[in-house]
């Protein structure tokens, strides 16, 4: 029977380790965040805009 292989736990416990330790890049540049969503916000505005535009066009043309 094959012994464990120590250096793929050693592995896994480092990714952990370093997964634990990331800090939350989010929380610290809630300014970036905002205007993100912001600017997703309007996105999504002038698409629903656009798409509400081209079904009346295509109504009044039908």
């Amino acid at each position: 029977m094959a012994a464990i292989d120590m250096s793929l736990v050693a592995r896994s416990e480092a990714a952990v380790s370093h997964l634990i330790k990331r800090k939350n890049w989010a929380a610290r540049e809630p300014g970036v965040i905002l205007v993100f969503a912001i600017v997703g916000a309007v996105g999504i505005l002038l698409i629903g805009l656009f798409i509400s535009k081209r079904l009346a066009a295509r109504k009044t043309a039908a």
